[in-house]
């Protein structure tokens, strides 16, 4: 439906995303790596990372010499684990566009917690859905869907810069493209919960996101923002400087246009 570009909304706890960089970082360097195996090492890496719901639920077992990790880390590995550039590259441009405003929100630590927890909901709810599959499920996608609840749980009236199916690039509030973008994946799972693309593990990762973000979420730091954030750089640059005030005790205070005035003595 629509590809994010960027978002109007500067953060207000936390200088840098570390987490969300070192996440995106983390998904490159195994795909780098996975691109360079052979084609049969490949498939072994997708098997043996990714997460298979017949043998999370018992019906089937891994060949012996095809297990990379323990069945259990399976619920986190396969986030990780991509299977071409353009499945890296949308799972990824999410990441990179929403995920430092909710790891500004949450923190460092919780917001890690935050984003493997989305990616255990998505397996699971996709696991429950198709017990007896096979086919490895890959991907970041339940991660970066519980991302994207939280977003717009938090931001619904930020702008943000979007190219709608693929051509026109539109300024909308978050909410019109992100509550869109939630729609379609529970109505996809509705029509084609067997289709290629695991839509379960989307709504899992956002059922597991929107309940999160309720918790994990710094104290103070409110829901449904009110007002659309604008860029410091774009405040900087609304007049050449800051008006003058006058304060009840007779003292200037300049008023800025982010709300807060200095005094001057």
């Amino acid at each position: 439906m629509f590809i994010p570009l960027h978002d109007a909304n500067t953060l207000k706890h936390i200088k840098v995303q570390w987490v969300t960089l070192a996440l995106m970082t983390l998904n490159i360097a195994v795909w780098l790596l996975t691109s360079l195996e052979s084609e049969q090492a490949a498939q072994a890496t997708t098997v043996g990372l990714g997460y298979i719901p017949a043998i999370a639920f018992g019906h089937a077992v891994l060949a012996q010499g095809l297990e990379i990790v323990p069945e259990p880390l399976t619920y986190l590995t396969y986030a990780f684990v991509h299977t071409g550039f353009w499945h890296l590259a949308g799972n990824m441009i999410f990441l990179w566009v929403f995920g430092d405003n909710v790891e500004d929100a949450m923190g460092h630590l919780r917001f890690l917690i935050f984003y493997l927890v989305c990616a255990a909901a998505g397996a699971l709810c996709h696991g429950l859905l198709t017990m007896t599959s096979e086919a490895p499920l890959v991907g970041a996608s339940g991660a970066v869907s519980g991302v994207v609840a939280a977003y717009v749980m938090l931001h619904p009236r930020v702008r943000v810069w979007v190219l709608v199916f693929f051509r026109v690039p539109l300024p909308l509030p978050a909410f019109v493209p992100l509550l869109l973008w939630i729609g379609q994946q529970f109505f996809m799972l509705a029509i084609a919960p067997d289709g290629d693309v695991s839509w379960g593990a989307h709504v899992g990762g956002i059922l597991a996101g929107a309940f999160l973000i309720l918790v994990l979420r710094r104290p103070g730091v409110p829901l449904f923002d009110r007002q659309i954030v604008t860029p410091r750089a774009v405040r900087n640059d609304q007049g050449a400087g800051p008006a003058i005030a006058a304060g009840t005790d007779g003292r200037t205070a300049q008023r800025f246009p982010w709300g807060r005035r200095r005094r001057q003595y």
